[in-house]
């Protein structure tokens, strides 16, 4: 296959998971200049992330599960790219579910590759995460970092994604987009950390758990910034797969994040009580050093628009307002 990069603009495109808190920027995006399709089964996603859209005659909503391929023909018919990001995103889940992320990463992406390459769609960027890195050594991490070793279920379940979609365009000469995402952050966010301390001071403001020893560090960068490397990538590199991480060029640990929640929410004297989790993990799985080397996405052309602090302190200020 001769490898070319892809122009996103007049194009016909599926994403899949997109009534999801990434997904949703990213049709927004989308749509500027496409005609898009959506599939998601709201098992996660919100309707009325995609409500903006209904009346648009360039957006199509497919309301099925990729568990089901009998629905992808129809999901894939006249479509040039496919934007993958339908997944269950909750890493604690798989200590407590350990079939979750197979059926709804691995076995999911599975359908949706096979579907493409009987429909002739050549063209699948695919949402990853930092956490197939597992505890790396190299810090920060490249993308070239391994031997890979995750430590959760999830980050399993995602490198295995990794593995089948580099497999498939080997094989089918298809074409990849593969982005290891540090943690994403912004408005319509549905779990993690910001989320986790707002709703824990609104029910007592007096006190916040944190879980693990507060000292955890990773990257956060806020989700507008990430839709754009996403996009950035796609428009400036052809390699048959190509690989980035999509990140901040800093990091933050968890109990300065308390420091911003609570400064944004306009709480003073919080006490802190932390659990102290699993040798200072916050549960079995979490990574507690990340950040991504962004070197690679950086020669592209593309950097963030400020650290992770930034990131957090405005994705504060927009989930205080929703949740």
């Amino acid at each position: 296959m001769s490898a070319s990069r892809t122009k996103i603009s007049d194009k016909s495109i599926l994403i899949t998971g997109a009534a999801g808190f990434i997904g949703s920027h990213l049709l927004k995006a989308l749509l500027e200049e496409n005609k898009v399709a959506v599939l998601d089964n709201f098992s996660s996603g919100k309707r009325e992330h995609l409500a903006p859209h209904l009346s648009n005659p360039s957006f199509r909503l497919i309301e099925a599960d990729l568990l089901s391929p009998s629905v992808l023909d129809e999901a894939l018919n006249s479509v040039d790219m496919v934007f993958h990001l339908a997944a269950n995103p909750d890493v604690k889940l798989g200590a407590e579910d350990t079939r979750v992320h197979l059926e709804q990463n691995v076995m999911a992406t599975y359908n949706l590759l096979e579907a493409m390459r009987k429909s002739g769609v050549k063209r699948i960027a695919f949402t990853s995460t930092s956490t197939v890195y597992g505890e790396a050594t190299e810090v920060p991490t490249p993308e070239d970092y391994g031997p890979l070793l995750p430590i959760s279920l999830y980050g399993a379940s995602k490198l295995a994604c990794e593995a089948l979609i580099s497999s498939y365009c080997h094989t089918f000469d298809m074409q990849s987009w593969i982005y290891r995402f540090a943690n994403i952050v912004g408005e319509r966010g549905t779990h993690g950390v910001l989320v986790d301390f707002i709703r824990k001071l609104r029910n007592n403001s007096a006190e916040l758990e944190i879980l693990g020893s507060g000292r955890q560090r990773k990257s956060y960068l806020e989700v507008s910034d990430c839709v754009q490397a996403m996009l950035h990538c796609v428009e400036h590199s052809g390699e048959q797969i190509n690989v980035f991480n999509i990140g901040t060029e800093d990091c933050i640990d968890v109990t300065e994040i308390a420091d911003i929640v609570c400064r944004q929410m306009g709480l003073d004297d919080v006490r802190y009580r932390y659990t102290g989790g699993f040798d200072g993990r916050g549960w079995k799985g979490d990574v507690k050093v990340m950040q991504l080397s962004i070197e690679k996405i950086k020669r592209l052309g593309w950097q963030p628009e400020g650290g992770s602090a930034r990131a957090v302190e405005m994705a504060v200020k927009s989930l205080i307002k929703n949740i």
